[in-house]
Parts: structure tokens; sequence; C-alpha cells
């Protein structure tokens, strides 16, 4: 496995690696490692020859007050972690190659953006954009593979590949979560032992609103309520968003009529933490309108 820092070196090998007939797959990351990073590296070396990783925490979309400074690093543990997955090369650029004095070029989506998390985190979605789409045209993969824990950026990312007629297929492997439940995020290292605990209340919610779901409830609103009880019984859990959206372009649902994402954000003590189940109706409780023909109800 290589370790590259340098974006002409990267650019120069990935061109190397096409000429030769290989197709590369890529991973971006902002490090400190799990399982979710891994699964996503797992699917990349199913089906493409030649696997890049970057880890490169971006300083663009964070905010002024949230925690650039403070997100985990560790490159060492990194460099283990994705050499016993397979990872060919780690492209490590600093920010200041990334975003050299006078930069002054970014790309916005938008509408997508306007909801769920970019409601409560201005500029965040510009920064994931713009730096996505830089390391496209320096790794240029051929697939890039993303995770559905951040459902917003993964249909942001689409968006942005499709409108701006990228050549690189855009891939989102499924959740990965901790034997409890917890999705898995560098970020929940913050989290004291009873935060923690606390934050199982999410993904007990969600899993409420499923069963909700799956017995015949499609009003938003009722769904929405039962998902903030659940959540709420937590002293140590501020709500920053509930939501059932449509899973194209992020709209309101007031009812569930087909397939919706349902999306959490709230903040365990001073950790910001997401997650999100897709829920799709059987046919047996689709609305009439929705119901195709043949059918049988």
């Amino acid at each position: 496995m290589k370790l590259v820092d340098s974006i002409q070196r990267m650019a120069t090998l990935s061109k190397m690696v096409r000429k030769e007939g290989k197709t590369i797959g890529f991973v971006p990351t902002m490090g400190y490692l799990h399982d979710g990073h891994m699964s996503l590296v797992k699917a990349a070396k199913k089906h493409t020859d030649f696997v890049v990783m970057s880890i490169f925490v971006n300083p663009i979309q964070f905010g002024p007050s949230e925690d650039f400074e403070k997100y985990p690093r560790d490159l060492k543990r990194d460099e283990e972690l994705a050499r016993a997955a397979g990872v060919d090369v780690i492209f490590y650029p600093s920010a200041k190659d990334m975003y050299p004095p006078g930069y002054s070029t970014y790309i916005n989506v938008e509408r997508l953006t306007d909801r769920l998390c970019g409601a409560s985190r201005s500029g965040h979605f510009r920064g994931v954009t713009t730096v996505v789409a830089k390391l496209f045209n320096i790794v240029r993969p051929d697939v890039a593979y993303f995770g559905q824990k951040d459902a917003q950026q993964a249909i942001v990312i689409k968006k942005m590949v499709q409108d701006l007629n990228m050549d690189v297929e855009i891939k989102v492997m499924p959740i990965v979560r901790e034997s409890d439940g917890l999705a898995m995020s560098s970020r929940n290292v913050y989290l004291s032992e009873d935060e923690r605990k606390s934050a199982l209340s999410i993904y007990e919610a969600l899993r409420k609103a499923e069963g909700m779901v799956a017995s015949g409830e499609i009003d938003s609103k009722k769904i929405i309520r039962a998902i903030k009880d659940v959540i709420s019984q937590k002293a140590s859990i501020k709500i920053d968003y509930v939501s059932i959206v449509d899973t194209k372009e992020l709209e309101d649902l007031p009812e569930i009529k087909s397939e919706a994402l349902i999306a959490v954000a709230a903040y365990v003590g001073k950790t910001r933490l997401i997650d999100n189940v897709i829920v799709r109706l059987s046919p047996k409780i689709l609305p009439d309108s929705e119901k195709k023909p043949g059918v049988r109800r």
C-alpha cells in the first residue's frame, strides 16, 4: 500500500492505473476509520481493480463553532486498518495544497442542501461538494463509495455528478451499526459512557417508526411524534430535526405513499449524531393511487 500526499503524484498514479486497463474504486473519508469505512473498501475491492482511499479532514465543510480542530485524527492507525483491508493507495493531501492562497471556486447544489442537515449547518454541503469534486478530478475513479448513514450527502453527491456530467458511478452502501444498533461514526469517540447509552434511543426511535409503517401507519406527523417521544425520554439528547422526506428531492412528505427517508439529527451532550432508515410500503398497505395495475389488494 502506498501513502501519497501529493496531488500531482496521485493524479499521475491514477492515469497509470487507468492506462493499464484497471478500474479505480474510490472511498473518500475524513479518517479515524471504523467498520463502516471498511465496508466501503470491501465493496470497492469486490467491484473494482484498484482501491484508493482519501483521508482528508476538509476544513471548508465545518462551521466556525464546529469540531474541525478536535475532529479525531490518527493516521498511523488508519494506515494499519487500510492496509489490512487491502487498500492500494491512501491519498492524504494537505489543506494548503487543496486550497492554496487565492482559492475561490466552490460548488453548490441548490435546493437539496437547504433542508435537513443543510438547514442547521450553513455552508456544510458547499464544502462537501467542492472537496468531492476536487477529489474526483484528482483520483479519476470509475466508482466512488459512500455510506447510507450520510443519506443527504449521498443524494447531493449523486445530483452533482448528474448535473455536471461527471464520469463516475456513485454507489451507496448500507449503514454499519455497532452490535447494540448505534450507527458507526468517527464522532462516537466523543461520547461519554452515559451519553453512549442515551444515543441508542435514536435507533430505537427509528425502529419504532419502521414498525409503525410496517403496521400500516402512513401519517408522517404521527410517526415523527412517536420518534420524538422516544428520544425525548433522554434528558441528555437535544433533537435538531426529525424529518420524513422523499428519497430523491428530500421534500417533506405529509404521508408515506411508497418509499421515504426517515432522518434524525440530534445532539447527545455536545456531539451531533445523525441516523436514518428508508421505509417502503408493502403492496398491501399502499394507498390506492399508488397501486400498480395487476397488484392484488
